[in-house]
């Protein structure tokens, strides 16, 4: 069996193997479009935030803060997950 034949008989079992398992293809990308989107909601809700913590001292920086600690545990729940599969 050549090279050629080892190849295509490799591409076509994991094209298979994608197939059955979609989660092994990989995670989707986001599209410009959704990206641009987040990026916008999220520049509004921390203009938000930064007013909460000037009109409601205590309590605004208390809600910033948790606000910045839920999302900072998505993102390391979100990166470990990705490292692990």
């Amino acid at each position: 069996m050549g090279t050629g034949d080892r190849q295509r008989e490799f591409e076509q079992i994991v094209a298979g193997l994608t197939a059955d398992y979609p989660s092994l293809a990989g995670r989707r990308r986001w599209s410009g479009a959704t990206r641009a989107v987040v990026a916008v909601v999220g520049g509004v809700v921390w203009a938000l935030l930064s007013v909460a913590m000037v009109a409601w001292g205590t309590a605004g920086v208390l809600l910033t803060l948790a606000v910045v600690a839920l999302a900072a545990t998505a993102a390391a729940v979100d990166a470990h997950r990705r490292r692990r599969w």
